[in-house]
């Protein structure tokens, strides 16, 4: 099953309309993408919607914005909205889900009689009601959006308040005050809120981004074809995690003080050498699933933890997958050295590795193995697909138990750059998918193993 609340959208799986593409931001390499207005449109009523999942928490994060009219994550992880001067909302909820996305809608329309009806925001197609600041504008307030202005869909102009994540299937409605419901609606089987097609205009300086040109991810699919300019973003920052396709990333809520980077498929190490690990967002009870990354050095781990190995494991220094604080074998890992540790014993002998060596980690829940490969060859004379023999792997000690992808570092400044097949930071020479065509891996998954994603979870998990 799929190990998640379904409150929020982690990837709607029937929806009619599929998103195929996001934009992957990382704070660190300043990723900016602009536009200023030839003429201004209407200042006084639009609507932006667009779909976001973030990777870093606890910092100053801009969604969108020109000039004194913008919104953002606080450091806190509250929402603030300013939209001129003073006039400012600032949330009570936060927003610190990291294996979620998040769509949100504001809708301005300055010219209503009633104060609360010229400023509406909406989350997952709910109104936000509560804020710990609220201050309407007055009847028929010019905002600074729709503009001649520098208008930045990604990134600002202070660059410490870029943002990291995903971003998707951006709208900008310029002259209408629209509903949550023009973007998206609730899934009948699910209740889960997604995506769907917008049918309206798009005004004057109005515009869709939907990320699927590589070449040019600034292309506007749809509406007034503004000119974006694009700072550190090339085609390697298009992705194919996105609100109707979730992947795993890295979790930066549950870990080791990791520093999570390029849309957490990396992490650094950033303490003195010593043990520091981190999960997948995504956990399994059931099915059969396959990811790989690409090593720093000999001192890195990769493995597998169970839900009631997590606190021990991750949460105390010097700790690992397959440590001495596992609690029943919780976690099992296979080291840089050429050790396989599970319960703080291992078996030794197994190949070793190092910086740029591609391990690959298949993850049996079905018959409660997990197997590894280096470079493509399995470990172990390992079999993935032996089934209920396990030929060559390692026994999960309690398939009931929710599992997580497991990764581990040892050595101060080293990464791992994980690929769970949405998107991936370093190159590979091939490209494979799994057999539902879902992710884009260096190595082919086993038959019968999936990238874990929300659509093949549906399926198999």
């Amino acid at each position: 099953m799929e190990v998640l609340q379904r409150t929020a959208n982690r990837g709607s799986i029937s929806t009619g309309y599929d998103i195929d593409n996001s934009l992957k931001l990382e704070n660190g390499n300043v990723e900016e993408m602009y536009y200023t207005p030839a003429s201004a449109g209407d200042l006084q009523t639009w609507t932006y919607s667009c779909w976001f999942k973030r990777t870093k928490l606890s910092y100053n994060m801009m969604l969108f914005g020109a000039n004194s009219t913008y919104v953002y994550f606080q450091s806190d992880d509250t929402l603030l909205l300013r939209f001129t001067g003073s006039n400012n909302f600032e949330t009570t909820q936060t927003f610190r889900d990291t294996s979620a996305w998040y769509h949100f809608v504001v809708a301005v329309d300055t010219t209503q009689a009633t104060s609360t009806n010229r400023i509406k925001i909406y989350l997952n197609g709910n109104q936000i009601t509560a804020f710990d600041t609220s201050t309407y504008p007055s009847q028929n307030t010019n905002t600074d959006w729709n503009n001649t202005l520098v208008h930045y869909v990604a990134g600002w102009a202070t660059s410490s308040f870029n943002p990291s994540g995903y971003l998707a299937e951006v709208h900008n409605i310029d002259g209408q005050q629209l509903l949550p419901t023009d973007f998206g609606e609730f899934d009948e089987d699910t209740g889960i809120w997604k995506p769907k097609a917008f049918q309206g205009s798009y005004g004057t300086n109005g515009f869709h981004l939907d990320f699927t040109n590589s070449a040019d991810l600034g292309e506007v699919a749809a509406g007034t074809q503004q000119t974006f300019v694009k700072t550190n973003i090339t085609s390697t920052d298009q992705a194919t995690d996105t609100p109707t396709n979730n992947f795993a990333t890295n979790n930066p809520l549950a870990q080791n003080d990791m520093n999570p980077l390029q849309g957490a498929t990396q992490w650094t190490h950033n303490n003195a050498s010593d043990w520091e690990s981190s999960i997948s967002t995504i956990g399994v009870t059931s099915g059969k699933w396959y990811f790989e990354a690409s090593m720093d050095s000999t001192g890195n781990m990769i493995g597998i933890i169970a839900n009631n190995g997590i606190t021990d494991s991750l949460n105390s220094m010097d700790s690992y997958p397959g440590d001495r604080l596992d609690t029943q074998n919780a976690g099992i890992g296979y080291h840089g050295a050429g050790n396989v540790f599970q319960n703080d014993s291992f078996t030794s002998g197994m190949p070793t590795y190092g910086g740029g060596n591609i391990i690959s980690c298949a993850l049996d829940m079905d018959n409660g193995y997990v197997y590894f490969a280096r470079n493509g060859s399995w470990i172990n004379s390992g079999d993935p697909t032996s089934g209920a023999s396990g030929t060559g792997g390692w026994a999960v000690y309690d398939t009931s138990d929710i599992h997580f992808f497991a990764t581990a570092i040892y050595s101060t400044a080293d990464n791992i750059k994980c690929n769970w097949g949405g998107f991936r930071i370093y190159s590979i020479a091939s490209g494979n998918s799994d057999s539902n065509g879902h992710g884009n891996f260096e190595y082919a998954p086993p038959s019968g193993y999936y990238a874990l994603c929300t659509k093949n979870l549906a399926e198999y998990g």
